[in-house]
Formats: structure tokens, C-alpha cells, sequence
């Protein structure tokens, strides 16, 4: 009898464990007892799809035993499947799927075709290379990584997000999946039947694109998707929109400034802006002169138009006033005229025809033009022809370019008189045999500079044999008597003393010529397109007035956050205005009286002609005295000025702009909390709609910065709209002509 109330005390105190582990305590527990664990233990239901459960599913005797137990295996795609509704659910979490892409998961996330690699670790750089060259190749398939992870390794996460640029969702999880055993797989498979398993690392790309080649010529019921595919309106550029990237840290001003070159005879540095595809151009005390691209793409032209995807080396010909720099992930070879502000292709020739007239202009803008650039990419890559290159030296005579990729893998010989690529080296020991004194020249200064100076990550797959700092070949660069450094970590350029290895202050100044931040924006130039293009963007203010038809001017105050500040004032170019139905936006014309009626008609052409109308000119020094009379700060508000022609009818009027913004400093206040500085700015830059873990894993990619979080400056965006109910014309007395009259509102923002 005693044995049989012992054996059943036993159970229920099982059995009460079993529900405290599984309550709010069980975190607790767990990190007391093993820090890998951060989900919570509830089970996967998707209507029988998933053929495991988590761990306390099983039966246990002790706690220690559910602390050690391992989960069971569970099927990769019915784990895919359970997981695309939820940005966060119980057992897993995506790292960089953002609010613009839940339509598309949502709608199609159970069909069309998917190339997922899966993996125990990402220090497998070479496969996502692999990923990217097909993702060119096929942009209307859905591309994907899955990782396992602990907690303990957020910092390299983000780290490796932004070192790779992954511009397609990952898909993080603790879950045993069967199909990665091996450490690291392919799975290819359509409307999640069928999976093809690729178990060698070094598949090759040319068979991956076959099979998927061959699984789209299958044929299928879902026809809607397969309309979707055929459709002309999916361009290669839509990549190029970076539409999967939700990182917080895009809103600094450079977000993995990757390299760096200088011009010494005008002291102007080039700095490679790689996840914001520009180039800043500045003098050697960070006032910023010019910038380079517009956004991600593959086109030339002007500095304002010109797009590129992820510039890296660069080196300046000061006999040409020229720039050459590496369009990495383009595989490209480019250069840039600094006189006549223009960036062309040397390498690959182009055979886009950039002709065509006016009206593929207007299909290009609005994205419904039915060809794409050319740029030899209808095929995959072959790593034989320039592939992912990276750093960039010139030979001693000038007559020869070096190219070399990230891992020092292959290198090319360009010449520079015929812009061709002429030889081909593999394997590092050429490397160093070729460029390997040029090399150690190049990095010889940083071996003068202390290394507590600043906090750099040495990643060694970056690294030759031999030479441990060659990974920062291309981030570093001496004007005359300092060496400016790239900080990764940090995301800002150091200026060292090399005399006295004293690191200078440099901060970026001048933030009116970088203009509106195309990540910003879904594109702008596409809103009347696609009637609300701008929709998944928050709104700080909207507010509604009744009013007669005439010119209305739109007085704005915005009134900032008090634990931010403005850091200079706002420019006109950060600016941005839109006017929708029966208005016409006309701030800044010279005789707006001269627009007797606005219509729907009039306002699209109006439209289409403030796009094709040439910009201001760039090469007029912006300061902080030249602001335009649309924009004021005073009193720590913004004051914004707008000014829209209506007709009788409904309008809506829609303002953005664009402050550069750092957390306030509080005089005569010690407070040192890095955790605190490091919440409000994610509280300020983080999506709503982020998921804890996901948070928390760029929260703590910030705390490894040494210095303070109040320095870093950030984009804030301002979203205000503006509704216009307008009656009819009033009659003069003649009964003929009709009266505008001038209305002016005033609308008051408070930013949260």
C-alpha cells in the first residue's frame, strides 16, 4: 500500500512539473540549465503535417531529463509550411522577412517553386553566392535559408547578414530536421510536393537552374501562379529592391560601409555605402560631397539616376579625375567621371538598348516596361568570368588592374587602356605569388596603428595564408598623414593619426546632398501607379478639411520626440510630395496662379513631367544657410511648407520627409546605460510588427559596440497625409466665370 501512494506521489509530482516547466518559469529554468534553449515547449500543430513534437510530448521521469533531451526530428517542409503565416511563432522566427513581403507569403506561400538551403551554420559563404547567381537568374522563385541556432549566437547572425547581404528571408529554428545531417543541404521542390535533395555542398549552380528549369516545365493546376510567372510586369530588377531586407540598422546613415579609397589631390575619400548601393564621396573632415547611385540596380548615367548593387574596392585616376570601382554583386567592372558626374560599364559590355522614346521611358518608371537589361545574365554566372569580385589595386605602371574576390579564391587582370579582363588565376598561393607584395605595401600602414583603437571582427575565411589583416585590404586607405579605417561593428569610418595612433573624431556632415533614402519608399516614383504604393508605411498624421476650390497652402509643424534630436536641418531634397485626385502639387512654381483648373488628367501629366524634368544641380554646395523658404526649424520643430492647386472633388495630399536624428544628450548626465540607448533607438527604428527574438537579436548586435549609442545618426522618417474635400467653384456674378479663392491650413505632427 505504501509502495503503490509513493509510486502515485511520484506521478503527480511529475505531473506538476511538467505544467510549471511549461508555464512563464520554464525560460527561467531553462536558461538556468541550458542557455540553447529559447522556445518555449508547446507542440507544431498544422493539421497533421508535422510528423514530430517538441520535447515534452515524451514521457520523462525527471526534470533533469526534459533539460537534456533533444528534440525529435521533424520534416523540413512541413516545417517550412507551419511557419510562413507567422513572422514569429514557437519555434521559429525570420530574421528578415518584412511587413512588404506577408502579401506575397500569404497569397502564394504554398505555391509556385522553392530553393531553400538548409544548413547547421552559415560560414558557407560560397552557397549563397550560389543562391544570389540563381536568384538573378529566376527572381519569381522563392528563395530561403534555414539555420539551427542557440542564443548565444545573435551577434553573428546579424553579423552575417550584413557581411553577405542576404536579401532573401532565413528562417531560424532549434528543430532536428533530417535532410541536414550532413551539415548543410539543397532542397528544391514545387507547391511543397516532391522535394529534390541536394546532400553536396558544392552542387553545381548549372544543375540547380536545369532541374528548376524542368520543374516549371511541369505541368500544374495552379494556374493563377503560373499567370503570376508568365506575367511581364516580373522584371529581373524587382531584386534589386532589396524588398526582403527589414534590418533596422538600414536607417543609419552607412549600414556596412565595406570600402574605402581617397583622392589625394583634392583630400576627397570614396566611401563604398555596400548594403545602401552608393558611394559617398567626402572631403577628410566627413563633410559629404557628392554620392554615387540611387538604388539598387544595374544601369548607368548620372550619379543621381545610376544604380548599382553592393559597390565594393575602388581606386581613383587622378590623370582621368575618374573613379573605378567593383558593382560587386552586379559583377561588374564601372567607372565613375567626378567632372561630368556620369558612371558607365567597362565590364560586362551592355547590349541594352537605351533607346526606345518617351513612352518606354514612362512604362520603365512605372515598372511595366516588358524587357530587361542585358547585362549577359540571361544565363548563371560562370566563376570562371568575373564573379562576386571585391578588392581592386592597380599594378605600379597603371597598365594593370588587379581584381580579387572576397576569399581570395580567383583573381583578374583587367587592362586598363582596353577595359578587358584578359587572365584568370585560381587558388590563393597564385594570388600571393602575383599581388602579394602589393598587397603587404597597401596594408603595411596598419601594422602602425594600436589595435585597441577600434573593434573589428576578423573573420579568417576572408584572410590569405600568411597575412591575418589582408581581409581589410579594401577597407582602409591613407590621406595624407591619417589612415581612414571602416568599422563594421560600428557602422562609421575611423580617422587614425598615423603618427601618433590617436583616432581622430570623424563624423559625416552635409546629409542634404544623400536625399531621400530610396529604402525608404516602395519605390516613390511608382505611388500613382500602383494607386497607394506607399500603404505598408506607417502614417504619424492624417487629417481631413473641407475646403473651396484655389491654391491651398499647407503649413506643417512637426514636433520631434524629445529623447531624439535633429542633427542638422532639413534640406528640400529629403523631401518628398505628392498630390492625388483633384490637386496638382505646385510648391516651388514660379506663377502658380497660372493653373486655372487641376483634374485627374492634368495632374498624371503633371506628373509624369516632374519625373522627367532635370533635377537641381547637384554640383551647388548645400549648407546649412541654403535652405530652402519651403523648410525652416525653429524652436526644435520642423516646419514644412507645401502648397497644392485643387478642383472640386476629393484630394489627398501626401507629404514625407526625411530627419537626421541621434539620441539626445542630457547636460551634466553620467548615465552610461548602452542597454538603454541600444532599446530606444531599435523603439525608434524597429518595425511594429518585429518579433521579440528578432529584436532581441539586433539588440544585442548594437551592444557590441564599444562607444557610445548616442552618437550613431539615424533616419527618421515623417509620413503625413492630407485629405481635401473641395465643393464646387463658387459663380461670379457674370454666371461665366468661376473664383479660386486661397486657403491656407495649418497642421500640427507630433512624432512618436
Amino acid at each position: 500500500m505504501s509502495l503503490s501512494l509513493s509510486l502515485r506521489f511520484r506521478r503527480v509530482k511529475q505531473i506538476s512539473r511538467l505544467l510549471y516547466y511549461s508555464g512563464d518559469c520554464f525560460k527561467h529554468q531553462c536558461d538556468k540549465g541550458l542557455n540553447s534553449l529559447p522556445f518555449s515547449p508547446k507542440p507544431i500543430f498544422n493539421d497533421g503535417l508535422v510528423r514530430g513534437f517538441h520535447f515534452h510530448q515524451h514521457r520523462f521521469s525527471t526534470s533533469v531529463d526534459v533539460l537534456h533531451k533533444h528534440a525529435p526530428e521533424v520534416d523540413l517542409l512541413s516545417f517550412i509550411k507551419s511557419s510562413l503565416d507567422t513572422l514569429e511563432g514557437t519555434d521559429h522566427y525570420w530574421l528578415n522577412r518584412s511587413v512588404k513581403n506577408e502579401e506575397f507569403f500569404g497569397i502564394h506561400g504554398i505555391h509556385g517553386t522553392f530553393l531553400v538551403l538548409a544548413a547547421n551554420n552559415f560560414d558557407c559563404g560560397i552557397m549563397f553566392q550560389k543562391l544570389k547567381a540563381i536568384q538573378e537568374r529566376f527572381p519569381h522563385i522563392t528563395i530561403m535559408g534555414i539555420k539551427l541556432i542557440n542564443s548565444s549566437d545573435r551577434e553573428n547572425q546579424i553579423q552575417f547578414l550584413m557581411t553577405e547581404n542576404i536579401t532573401f528571408p532565413i528562417l531560424l529554428s532549434q528543430q532536428t530536421f533530417p535532410q541536414i545531417k550532413e551539415g548543410a543541404c539543397y532542397i528544391l521542390f514545387r507547391n511543397f510536393k516532391s522535394p529534390k535533395i541536394y546532400n553536396e555542398k558544392d552542387v553545381s549552380p548549372e544543375i540547380l537552374c536545369q532541374d528548376i528549369l524542368e520543374l516549371q516545365m511541369q505541368p500544374s493546376d495552379d494556374s493563377d501562379w503560373l499567370n503570376v510567372v508568365r506575367s511581364t510586369t516580373w522584371r529581373q530588377d524587382h531584386i534589386a529592391k532589396d524588398e526582403y531586407i527589414c534590418s533596422p540598422l538600414q536607417n543609419l546613415v552607412l549600414y556596412y560601409p565595406g570600402c574605402v579609397s581617397a583622392d589625394e589631390s583634392e583630400s576627397r575619400l570614396f566611401i563604398s555605402d555596400c548594403n545602401h548601393h552608393r558611394i559617398i564621396v567626402c572631403d577628410d573632415d566627413g563633410k559629404i560631397m557628392d554620392c554615387i547611385g540611387s538604388s539598387p540596380g544595374f544601369e548607368d548615367g548620372d550619379f543621381e539616376s545610376a544604380k548599382l548593387r553592393r559597390p565594393a574596392g575602388s581606386y581613383y585616376n587622378a590623370t582621368e579625375d575618374c573613379l573605378y570601382f567593383l558593382d560587386s554583386e552586379n559583377h561588374a567592372i564601372r567607372r565613375a567621371d567626378m567632372e561630368a558626374r556620369l558612371v558607365e560599364t567597362l565590364y560586362p559590355i551592355s547590349t541594352d538598348n537605351k533607346g526606345g522614346g518617351i513612352f518606354n521611358w514612362i512604362l520603365n518608371k512605372l515598372g511595366l516596361e516588358t524587357s530587361v537589361r542585358n547585362m549577359e545574365k540571361s544565363e548563371v554566372l560562370d566563376p570562371k568570368r568575373l564573379y562576386f569580385p571585391w578588392h581592386l589595386l592597380k599594378s605600379d605602371d597603371d597598365d594593370t588592374i588587379y581584381i580579387i574576390d572576397r576569399r581570395f579564391q580567383t583573381l583578374w587582370t583587367m587592362d586598363s587602356g582596353s577595359g578587358k579582363v584578359d587572365k584568370i588565376f585560381e587558388g590563393s598561393p597564385k594570388i600571393l605569388e602575383i599581388c602579394g607584395q602589393l598587397i603587404r605595401q597597401n596594408l603595411s600602414t596598419f601594422d602602425k596603428i594600436p589595435c585597441d583603437q577600434f573593434q573589428q571582427k576578423t573573420n579568417n575565411v576572408f584572410a590569405l595564408d600568411g597575412l591575418p589583416h589582408s581581409d581589410r585590404l579594401s577597407s582602409l586607405t591613407t590621406l595624407q598623414n591619417h589612415m581612414f579605417i571602416c568599422d563594421k561593428v560600428r557602422q562609421r569610418i575611423l580617422k587614425v593619426n598615423i603618427e601618433s595612433g590617436v583616432c581622430l573624431d570623424f563624423q559625416l556632415s552635409n546629409f542634404g546632398l544623400l536625399g531621400f533614402p530610396y529604402w525608404l519608399n516602395s519605390p516613390l516614383e511608382t505611388c500613382y501607379a500602383g494607386g497607394n504604393g506607399l500603404s505598408d508605411t506607417a502614417i504619424d498624421h492624417l487629417q481631413q478639411f473641407d475646403l473651396l476650390p484655389g491654391n491651398i497652402d499647407i503649413k506643417l509643424s512637426v514636433d520631434v520626440h524629445a529623447d531624439i534630436e535633429v542633427v542638422e536641418p532639413l534640406h528640400e531634397s529629403c523631401i518628398w510630395r505628392q498630390a492625388r485626385g483633384a490637386a496638382a502639387e505646385i510648391t516651388g512654381m514660379d506663377d502658380p496662379r497660372s493653373m486655372d483648373k487641376v483634374g485627374v488628367a492634368q495632374q498624371w501629366y503633371d506628373e509624369l513631367d516632374d519625373l522627367a524634368s532635370p533635377k537641381a544641380d547637384p554640383e551647388s554646395e548645400v549648407t546649412e544657410d541654403d535652405l530652402d523658404q519651403n523648410t525652416a526649424m525653429e524652436d526644435d520643430k520642423i516646419r514644412i511648407n507645401s502648397c497644392v492647386g485643387t478642383s472640386p472633388g476629393t484630394s489627398e495630399v501626401i507629404i514625407f520627409a526625411v530627419l537626421y536624428c541621434k539620441l539626445r544628450k542630457i547636460p551634466n548626465s553620467n548615465d552610461g546605460n548602452q542597454e538603454k540607448y541600444a532599446a530606444r533607438i531599435l523603439d525608434f527604428l524597429s518595425s511594429k510588427r518585429s518579433g521579440k527574438r528578432e529584436r532581441d537579436s539586433w539588440n544585442a548586435y548594437l551592444l557590441q559596440s564599444k562607444g557610445d549609442l548616442r552618437d550613431l545618426i539615424f533616419t527618421k522618417l515623417v509620413h503625413i497625409r492630407v485629405r481635401i474635400n473641395t465643393s464646387d467653384h463658387p459663380k461670379a456674378e457674370n454666371d461665366r466665370d468661376f473664383i479660386l479663392t486661397d486657403s491656407t491650413i495649418k497642421v500640427n505632427v507630433l512624432l512618436n
